[in-house]
C-alpha cells in the first residue's frame, strides 16, 4: 500500500499498521511541497520510485511550512507513533534564515534524533543538510553549513550534504521566491534522496 499523508492527516490517525514498512519525511515547506501540488513534491515522487521498484512502503509526508527545529521537536512525538523504518529529517533551514541560535538548532536536531532512536532503535535516519545565503555574515553562514555534518558524525546518522544540490540558486528550478523548488526542482531533489534511500530498502 502506498500513501502520502500530509502532517494534518497524520495527526488524525490514532493507530498504524506496525507490520507495514514506513518512510517518514519530516520537514518544513520544502518537504511539504510549498507552492506546488502535493503529488509533485519529492515525497510523492519517492513513493512512485518505490512503486516502480516493487517495494511496499507507506510514505508519510510530515512537512509543515514555516517549521523550525524547535517546532519540529514539539511535534515529532506524534509522527513517531508510526514507528518509521526510515526517517528523513529535513529541518533547520528556517532557523538559519531567521538567524536563530545555532546552539539551539544543534540541540533540537540532536534531541529529535535521540527521540527517534528511543521509539525504534533500528530506524535508519537520514539528515538533510541545508545552506543559507550569507546575509547574516560569513561566520554564522559557515557555522550553519558545518552544523549538519557535525551532527551526522556525532550522532552516527547518514547525511545528505545539501538537499538542494543542483537546485538551489537555479532560477529555472525554483519558484519566484528563489527559495522553494518548483516541480522540476523537486524531481532533482527526489533523485538526490533516492540515492540515499535505495540501499536501505528491504
Amino acid at each position: 500500500m502506498f500513501r502520502v499523508l500530509t502532517v494534518f492527516a497524520l495527526f488524525l490517525i490514532t493507530s498504524f499498521d506496525q507490520e507495514q514498512k514506513r518512510i517518514v519525511f519530516f520537514g518544513d515547506s520544502i518537504t511539504a511541497g510549498y507552492g506546488i501540488n502535493l503529488e509533485s513534491a519529492f515525497p510523492a515522487l519517492i513513493e512512485e520510485k518505490l512503486k516502480q521498484a516493487g517495494k511496499t512502503y507507506d510514505v508519510v509526508n510530515a512537512g509543515l511550512s514555516g517549521e523550525t527545529t524547535a517546532g519540529g521537536l514539539q511535534r515529532i512525538d506524534w509522527v513517531l507513533r508510526s514507528k518509521p523504518d526510515i526517517f528523513i529529517l529535513e529541518l533547520g533551514g528556517n532557523d538559519g534564515l531567521r538567524g536563530l541560535s545555532l546552539d539551539e538548532t544543534r540541540s533540537n536536531l540532536k534531541a529529535m534524533i535521540q527521540k527517534i532512536r528511543l521509539v525504534k532503535a533500528d530506524t535508519e535516519i537520514i539528515l538533510a543538510g541545508m545552506q543559507i545565503p550569507p546575509n547574516l555574515g560569513q561566520a554564522y553562514t559557515a557555522e550553519f553549513s558545518a552544523l549538519f555534518s557535525d551532527i551526522a558524525q556525532s550522532e552516527g546518522v547518514k547525511l545528505i550534504p545539501f538537499l538542494l544540490e543542483g537546485v538551489g540558486g537555479e532560477p529555472e528550478l525554483n519558484l519566484s521566491d528563489g527559495i522553494h523548488p518548483n516541480e522540476a526542482g523537486h524531481e532533482i531533489v527526489a533523485e538526490t534522496i533516492w540515492t540515499y534511500i535505495k540501499p536501505l530498502l528491504n
